[in-house]
């Protein structure tokens, strides 16, 4: 650590919301910035526990991030900066390996925890497997395997998580049937681990049936180096409007955030959906705006059945929010802005969105993974980190 920072003290507020396994991060002058290296400090408590410290150059100076456990309401911790590493090696945070053209597995702590697949024989990227508590999977395997006792083999486009709408421009890059658009994958504008945090930055292009380009689109996931009974990774999509006008249509067959969970999941059965508003179950949540939606539902584990519930969250700054949900008690649960007409079964009320040409949009989520129902896992707090992060700063 630079003499300007060694052995000084961060102090980071709760505000009036408790934090659990949340990002804190600050915000380096070019001053305070001079002589830092990028990769792992270390952050101490009072207690001398060490959490890692990840640095990263930013515009105009730099960016330190590390995660905290647990801050109670209206509480604060002061921790002191050190040239001691917390750990070392990419087992201790996010790591990625790129298999060229087919796909990058994404290890957390030295477990695998996804795969970011874009081989060209798929109609468009998707994350698969998503490896939660215990070891379990909890999301549907199928299409991508059809060997697995007891699992539903309907809607063959619903590829574990995934990124797309059903119209746009008149296209359907939401299906796979006859004439469907695809999302045809450009390149990795990043691709870089790190003891907190490591970023997968992919550049899109969605064509339609006849691979004419439709619009850019930039996927930019960051997974957190968490323990392993809770996963969590931030979502932006980014839609650049470069080949003229765009029109995201109203239609329900959509979600720019998507998820299809495993079936022993499914609320037709033990799972268990419910939003930000105190909805619960497909009856009171399709269609409706909500700050965050949420399902939960027994998953098979090594140790035996336990409770598993992935969480999406909706930023306050995306255009629309509070978003719609396009949730099915077969499984599905997406982020869909646009499908007012179908929503709210009244064709008056128009759900397009338009991006002019040359313009950008940005859409920003957060996914949460863990044990237990959305209140064991903390579903509320989790997101008014991710809406109101807790205030950092250095004395």
């Amino acid at each position: 650590m630079s003499d300007l920072l060694h052995g000084r003290a961060i102090v980071v507020e709760a505000g009036p919301h408790p934090r659990y396994w949340t990002p804190a991060s600050i915000r380096l002058s070019a001053s305070e910035a001079q002589g830092i290296e990028e990769g792992g400090y270390a952050a101490q408590d009072e207690t001398g526990l060490s959490y890692p410290v990840q640095v990263e150059r930013a515009e105009g100076g730099a960016v330190l991030t590390f995660l905290i456990p647990y801050l109670a309401a209206g509480k604060a911790r002061r921790f002191t900066l050190t040239r001691k590493e917390a750990s070392a090696g990419a087992a201790a945070g996010v790591a990625f390996e790129d298999r060229p053209g087919d796909r990058v597995a994404v290890s957390i702590r030295g477990r695998l925890f996804t795969q970011y697949v874009y081989g060209r024989e798929w109609a468009r990227p998707y994350l698969y497997p998503v490896v939660g508590p215990a070891g379990a999977t909890v999301t549907r395997h199928y299409p991508m395997r059809d060997d697995v006792p007891g699992e539903t083999q309907d809607h063959p486009h619903h590829k574990s998580i995934y990124f797309t709408h059903g119209d746009v421009n008149g296209v359907d890059n939401w299906s796979e049937l006859k004439g469907h658009g695809r999302t045809r994958h450009q390149s990795f504008a990043r691709l870089s681990g790190g003891p907190v945090y490591g970023d997968l930055w992919a550049e899109n292009t969605w064509v339609d049936a006849g691979e004419k380009p439709l619009l850019r689109q930039a996927t930019r996931l960051r997974f957190y180096a968490l323990p392993d009974h809770v996963r969590m990774f931030d979502v932006d999509v980014v839609f650049t409007a470069d080949q003229g006008d765009v029109v995201f249509g109203d239609t329900k067959e959509g979600g720019l955030l998507a998820v299809r969970v495993a079936t022993t999941m499914d609320a037709k059965g033990a799972g268990t959906i419910e939003t930000a508003t105190g909805a619960r179950g497909e009856a009171e949540c399709w269609g409706r705006p909500a700050a965050w939606c949420h399902y939960s539902g027994p998953v098979q584990t090594e140790g035996g059945p336990l409770i598993a519930g992935i969480g999406l969250m909706d930023h306050p700054s995306n255009p629309r929010y509070p978003t719609h949900w396009h949730v099915r008690a077969y499984g599905l649960m997406t982020a869909n802005p646009f499908g007012l007409s179908d929503f709210y079964k009244d064709k008056s009320r128009d759900g397009s969105m338009r991006i002019k040409a040359g313009e950008t949009v940005t859409f920003k989520y957060r996914v949460l993974i863990h044990e237990g129902d959305a209140a064991a896992g903390h579903m509320k707090e989790h997101f008014l980190a991710f809406a109101h992060p807790p205030a950092a700063k250095l004395e």
